[in-house]
């Protein structure tokens, strides 16, 4: 099982060099599609928040929103047999677990893209492979028809399926109000520096 790790770590460190940025001073926006209704006050501005949904994950459990109530957490789309960008992903992952694994706030959801195949035991025996707490990262499957349509209308992530599974390799960082406050390219390193400088600017936000 560490063997596995140690490859995945080895596919991009062999490519991609370590970048450091420090933001911890911003304030990240919320993004994604917003509503404005004019009131007796005013205009104001409902923002995008990630809607109502219902998974199952590597251990059998269902997974909603209220598995992530209170917490931040990074979403993205995959597929176990993914040969592509898929373990270049995982090991950027396996970078925000690693950081944040005793820190109750963070969570991380990866969803299948193939769920006829990833079912509970492929994805149960995934996890195990990668060696994370299963509290923590949570793998889920579900009916297709609803995994791409939170891709496509929640996430705002591009996901196809034409003989053979396409997926964007985006992260969606989603914070405690399941407001989306970051979109970063989970293949990239520097990217994924400055999702981790985005989550902890977000556990200060909430600490305020």
């Amino acid at each position: 099982m560490r063997y596995f790790r140690f490859i995945l770590l080895f596919l991009v460190s062999s490519s991609i060099f370590a970048g450091c940025s420090s933001s911890a001073h911003k304030k990240l926006p919320l993004l994604g599609r917003h509503q404005y209704i004019e009131t007796e006050q005013g205009t104001d501005t409902i923002f995008h928040t990630i809607r109502p949904f219902s998974f199952i994950d590597q251990d059998s459990n269902r997974v909603t929103n209220q598995t992530f109530e209170g917490k931040i957490y990074v979403a993205d789309f995959f597929f176990t047999s993914c040969p592509s960008i898929c373990p270049l992903m995982k090991v950027q992952l396996l970078r925000v677990y690693d950081t944040y694994k005793k820190n109750p706030k963070v969570a991380i959801l990866s969803h299948s893209i193939d769920p006829d195949y990833d079912q509970v035991p492929v994805l149960k025996a995934y996890a195990q492979r990668l060696e994370v707490d299963t509290d923590k990262w949570h793998f889920v499957t579900g009916n297709k028809d609803s995994i791409y349509s939170m891709a496509q209308t929640a996430y705002y992530i591009g996901v196809r399926d034409d003989g053979s599974f396409e997926h964007s390799g985006k992260f969606i960082l989603v914070d405690s109000q399941k407001h989306i406050r970051g979109v970063y390219d989970g293949t990239d390193e520097k990217a994924v520096d400055k999702l981790l400088a985005d989550i902890d600017i977000l556990l200060q936000e909430n600490s305020q």
